[in-house]
């Protein structure tokens, strides 16, 4: 694309972004979620629920990862995987993670710096080793070379982002393998 299409592209972008935001702010979007997870609590048969969340998602998949997600014991999730999460607060939204939470990132990621890498990483450390009272496992796999998105729209063509969105993949099921079997 020329200079002048990315440009275009950006400011298009851009002028969405706002009233998008503000149609899917939290006081808005966490009431859904939350239903959705106790709407599929009371199914029948159901005993474990995770939750899968990129970009945008990824942060409800977080915030669903702490307990209690809607205000009553037993109503979050019981395991959950992100890839690329987006504007999330950092440390804030990771701190109060109780449930097995696996974290996919690129190092390239556009949102999410190295630095802000690093303070997720340290705080799901810090839960792994229980200096923050409750034990809970967590995982953060960065994958070399990627970028904010690689997970689900990585190039197929290119062999080294093939392989990031493939082990991406497996990275979650691998998750939920081991936390909802």
């Amino acid at each position: 694309m020329s200079f002048l299409t990315k440009t275009l592209n950006t400011l298009r972008a851009g002028a969405s972004l706002g009233p998008w935001l503000l149609r899917h702010r939290e006081a808005v979007s966490r009431p859904v979620v939350e239903g959705f997870i106790s709407e599929v609590r009371a199914l029948p048969g159901v005993e474990k629920v995770g939750v899968v969340g990129f970009c945008w998602g990824g942060r409800y998949a977080i915030l669903a990862a702490q307990e209690p997600f809607s205000g009553a014991e037993g109503r979050g999730v019981d395991a959950a995987y992100v890839a690329h999460p987006s504007l999330c607060a950092i440390p804030g939204d990771f701190e109060n993670v109780c449930k097995p939470l696996s974290i996919a990132l690129g190092e390239k990621d556009s949102y999410l710096g190295m630095s802000e890498v690093r303070k997720i990483e340290e705080v799901m450390r810090r839960k792994r080793s229980g200096e923050q009272g409750k034990l809970c496992e967590g995982e953060v796999v960065v994958y070399e070379g990627q970028v904010h998105g690689f997970a689900l729209r990585g190039d197929q063509e290119k062999a080294e982002d093939k392989k990031a969105l493939d082990a991406a993949a497996q990275q979650g099921i691998e998750w939920f393998r081991k936390h909802l079997s």
